[in-house]
């Protein structure tokens, strides 16, 4: 499954689609954390060492990890997971499907043989096991119990899980494998940019036993992200009174979409917080309605029957998928 949000492509799809589009095609809050006024020294200067270190123990609490140093910042979950899948001795890895396809991309690239199943028992023995937590595009989760049962099995055959809870934010905190990483050989990918709106700062954080950790920050350097992306991610893991009041608000408008989706015969199959996924017979035709009306959402090429919806971000952008979804083709 590739990303959403190219907007390029869906201009060259939808050429007379009245804009700006409302781009449903990513699961993104459409409600950003808000940014204060940046000071000239986070551009002028190199980031501070303090400053990095203030971000680290931030996200490790946050996120549930036993310390800051079991957490790394990088800019995007797909350097995170290059590194890891660089660091693992070259064998099977093996992905929980059907999900994001660039952690298959990431693991060939590093020499890895990929191979994606269906059940967690088959990614057993692999050198590199993958599974994404809230599962993107359908919701699915793994219970934690599970998860940790597959780690113990990896540890003793020399391997490692990855587990990318890029949407663990609007997911049950109970679940998160974040505080579990000095017990098992996990390694947990958190993306800032989804919950709290910011996808273009391209901050991330792997969270994992140290002796990893101190790999990947080696790796890295002593420059991982920028100094605005360090003090924006401060302020916002920072802000608990804005990250409970905006789970409580997506999941709010999550139920919105759901309801809107259903009135338009749109069957959910899976969800989270920040997205819904449907099945319809005429899933195609409604890419092509809601496109030409200048509504962008994600279609898959693997199956044609499925769609996945993003929350709108204003009444205006509701009201244009209302009316979108109404239209008869």
């Amino acid at each position: 499954m590739s990303h959403g949000g190219d907007l390029g492509a869906a201009r060259a799809l939808f050429p007379h689609a009245p804009e700006p589009f409302v781009d449903l095609s990513t699961g993104v809050n459409p409600h950003p954390y808000p940014i204060a006024d940046l000071v000239r020294e986070d551009f002028a200067h190199l980031p501070e060492p303090a400053a990095l270190e203030r971000l680290t123990q931030l996200a490790a609490a946050y996120y549930g990890a036993p310390s800051a140093d079991n957490v790394v910042a990088a800019p995007g979950s797909q350097v995170l997971m290059a590194l890891i899948a660089d660091r693992i001795p070259r064998g099977r890895a093996a992905i929980l499907r059907p999900t994001y396809a660039e952690h298959a991309r990431v693991a060939a690239f590093a020499g890895h043989e990929v191979e994606t199943v269906w059940t967690l028992a088959e990614l057993c023995g692999a050198s590199l096991a993958v599974v994404v937590n809230p599962n993107n595009p359908d919701g699915r989760l793994a219970a934690k119990d599970d998860l940790l049962s597959l780690a113990a099995h990896q540890k003793a055959q020399g391997g490692v899980l990855v587990v990318d809870e890029a949407f663990m934010d609007v997911g049950p905190y109970g679940e998160t494998m974040s505080d579990s990483v000095e017990e098992v050989p996990v390694a947990v990918l958190r993306s800032f940019g989804k919950f709290f709106g910011l996808a273009g700062m391209r901050l991330s954080f792997a969270v994992t036993g140290r002796e990893l950790a101190c790999h990947l920050r080696a790796r890295l350097g002593p420059w991982p992200v920028s100094g605005p992306a360090l003090a924006i991610g401060a302020a916002a893991l920072a802000d608990r009174a804005w990250i409970d009041s905006t789970r409580i608000d997506l999941r709010a408008a999550s139920k919105r979409l759901e309801a809107l989706l259903r009135k338009a015969n749109l069957e959910p199959v899976g969800k989270t917080d920040l997205f819904c996924l449907v099945r319809s017979r005429h899933a195609q035709e409604m890419f092509k309605r809601l496109g030409e009306a200048g509504v962008f959402v994600r279609r898959f090429d693997g199956n044609e029957q499925l769609l996945r919806f993003g929350l709108p971000g204003t009444e205006t952008e509701w009201r244009r998928l209302r009316d979108a979804l109404a239209t008869p083709s």
